[in-house]
């Protein structure tokens, strides 16, 4: 759209720039605002209630999403207002959406956790591949 790159806060910015480098869409959720045990990938539902970091109530309808317990957490062009990383974050839960042959997700976890190391002082890393 031609806009110019903005400052969240590193953690964001690690994965803003993990997906601009990969070509992938990347979720980053605070994990300790995730309600439940796991996240499901679903298709969005006609009237389903989301609200996109800084764009307000978005209609997901027939977008791939992820839900926890609560509702939607993350699309691939939003994540959602109720799960986002801010200063108070402490641990994160990362999907990436894999649709094509871009960067393999070994290379992908890598350069996150290289960046996260360096960016970040992010210790304690633990990497699950699920494939739906």
């Amino acid at each position: 759209s031609g806009k110019e790159l903005y400052f969240v806060n590193n953690v964001v910015d690690v994965f803003n720039a993990v997906s601009v480098l990969s070509g992938y869409s990347i979720g980053a959720f605070d994990a300790d605002k995730i309600q439940g045990d796991n996240l499901a990938l679903g298709v969005g539902r006609s009237g389903e209630p989301y609200v996109g970091i800084g764009r307000g109530e978005l209609n997901i309808e027939g977008m791939p999403v992820y839900r926890d317990m609560v509702g939607g957490v993350g699309t691939p062009t939003s994540d959602n207002e109720r799960t986002k990383i801010d200063v108070g974050t402490t641990s994160i839960l990362v999907c990436v959406n894999v649709y094509a042959d871009e960067m393999p997700v070994d290379e992908v976890a890598a350069l996150s956790r290289s960046l996260l190391e360096e960016h970040c002082a992010a210790t304690g890393f633990s990497v699950r591949v699920a494939c739906a």
